[in-house]
């Protein structure tokens, strides 16, 4: 929900209705977006309002909550001396969602990391590989439900 002081935003102007959430937090815009909806809305948030720089991708697993996934993209523009977070959130049955390199390069590494730790594949991505754990590494370390004791090899 997006409170009626948040309305005249001109991030959330320029999103319309692809914002479904908004919020002021640690003194930054976040704005949450439906997973289906992200290329879509980072494509405007970099060519209509100018932030220029994808600075971040991460995830974070509120299992055994659902949807289990929230997904983190920070922000940045430099002509306008601005942050912005931008949300979506991922079921744990379906943990997909499309890769943001088509509109930010900046992605790849950030995505395949996000991948690596917890599973999180990105659709189109242009080479979605294990980028810290050895290619042979089964599971995904950063997941609440990843076994922390006990022999794993």
């Amino acid at each position: 929900m997006i409170s009626e002081s948040l309305q005249a935003n001109p991030v959330i102007a320029a999103l319309g209705d692809l914002a479904v959430a908004a919020k002021f937090e640690f003194e930054e815009l976040t704005v949450e977006v439906r997973p289906e909806n992200i290329l879509a809305a980072l494509a405007i948030i970099k060519e209509t309002l100018h932030f220029e720089q994808l600075t971040t991708v991460t995830a974070v697993d509120r299992y055994p909550a659902e949807p289990r996934f929230e997904l983190v993209y920070h922000l940045h523009s430099f002509s306008q001396k601005e942050r912005l977070r931008l949300k979506a959130w991922l079921s744990g049955e379906k943990v997909e969602i499309e890769s943001a390199c088509p509109v930010y390069r900046s992605a790849n590494w950030y995505e395949r990391e996000v991948f690596d730790f917890f599973g999180i594949r990105f659709l189109n991505h242009p080479n979605l590989t294990r980028i810290m754990m050895p290619d042979d590494w089964e599971g995904y370390p950063l997941r609440k439900d990843y076994p922390v004791t006990g022999t794993r090899y």
